[in-house]
């Protein structure tokens, strides 16, 4: 079999996507102030940490993903299937290295999550983000969702406003 042409070769080593374990919370919290450059200073931190308690480490495990390159964490999904709305699934926060930004590493979960949602009878996909993230918000357009609030203030409590995002899928 021939190798690929040079330009369609992989952009990253070999990379493990498993199931997140409880001992894969510390790991998660460890990178989030380098992955989000401190964004918010200690209170973004504590507000990012808060957001990823160690809960989803213990009862998401089956709709969720890490991502490994050299037993080194490079990238989490931490979604699941609604319990009270049984259409939807929900994207609850999802992190990448961002030395590995723009080579279709989020994409690449996103796409799982999908197809783990599909499998589960599930035809509708949400996630947030703050209003300020614009990265963020291009990132789900290209993804397929559309922002189905703009600007939700109180979304997570007093002071911050988040958009929401809905996408559709295929069954």
């Amino acid at each position: 079999m021939e190798s690929p042409p040079a330009d369609t070769a992989p952009q990253t080593p070999a990379l493990t996507y498993r199931a997140p374990t409880e001992e894969d919370h510390a790991r998660v919290l460890a990178v989030l102030d380098r992955w989000w450059d401190g964004l918010g200073g200690d209170d973004g931190a504590r507000q990012r940490a808060g957001l990823l308690p160690r809960l989803f480490f213990q009862h998401f495990t089956d709709t969720s993903v890490v991502v490994e390159r050299d037993g080194h964490l490079v990238a989490f999904l931490i979604g699941f299937l609604s319990q009270s709305r049984p259409e939807e699934a929900y994207i609850h926060f999802v992190g990448v290295d961002p030395a590995l930004h723009g080579h279709g590493l989020g994409g690449e979960l996103y796409r799982r999550f999908f197809d783990t949602v599909r499998a589960h009878g599930r035809t509708i996909v949400r996630a947030i983000t703050s209003e300020t993230n614009t990265g963020s918000r291009a990132f789900h357009a290209r993804m397929g969702f559309t922002e189905a609030e703009q600007s939700f203030p109180g979304y997570d409590g007093p002071g911050t406003t988040r958009v929401t995002f809905v996408r559709e899928l295929e069954p």
